[in-house]
């Protein structure tokens, strides 16, 4: 009886067969690599829709940016009063303003095309809102100038109206660095390497 309760088994780990279970290496799975091909067409296509937003931006701004009141010089110069000179900033802040949000709207729809996610529909996006907000800086100079017709007789030291104007050409970097902003949010926020793709 003793020497049954001496001579118990130690109990081993084996494997499937019988033997001492050996290390199975384990695939990683590919990274996913940029596809240019198959996502270059609709990138394009992307370009010439987002250009479009450009019409109606402009009329938006033609219709928000407040119009000057200049004094007719001669020669027909222009000069501004003290206070009428601050609505060159206003116009040019509204329109920022304005394509700040057409950016960010931009990338929330290019970033809900799941299948085409990447860098190519992104530079897509990047160059049509260039577009749009050049598009956007033409249309409304002109929704602004039908807007604020000059006088047809004016006289030396009139007041006049003139139609809101954009004076810098850095406001078309706004537009396309809100697209980006957002799309850049939205894959470190994603955090899969295909960015979710291989799910649309």
């Amino acid at each position: 009886m003793a020497d049954s309760q001496t001579e118990r088994a130690v109990p081993e780990r084996v494997g499937a067969t019988g033997a001492p279970e050996a290390l199975v290496p384990v695939l990683a799975p590919a990274t996913p690599k940029v596809v240019v091909k198959s996502d270059l067409l609709p990138a394009i296509s992307a370009v010439s829709l987002i250009a479009l937003i450009g019409v109606p931006l402009g009329w938006v701004w033609s219709r928000m940016a407040p119009p000057q009141e200049k004094v007719l010089g001669p020669g027909g110069s222009v000069r501004s009063p003290m206070v009428e000179s601050y609505h060159a900033f206003d116009a040019i802040a509204i329109f920022s303003l304005l394509a700040f949000a057409a950016g960010l709207l931009t990338s929330a729809v290019l970033w809900r095309l799941r299948g085409r996610r990447g860098p190519v529909l992104l530079l897509g996006g990047v160059a049509g809102s260039l577009v749009a907000s050049w598009l956007g800086m033409s249309m409304g100079a002109s929704f602004a100038s039908g807007l604020y017709p000059m006088p047809s007789s004016p006289a030396v030291g009139d007041l006049i109206t003139i139609a809101p104007e954009i004076t810098t050409q850095w406001v078309l970097l706004v537009q396309p660095f809100a697209v980006a902003l957002g799309y850049g949010v939205a894959v470190s926020w994603n955090g899969l390497d295909d960015l979710g793709r291989r799910l649309g």
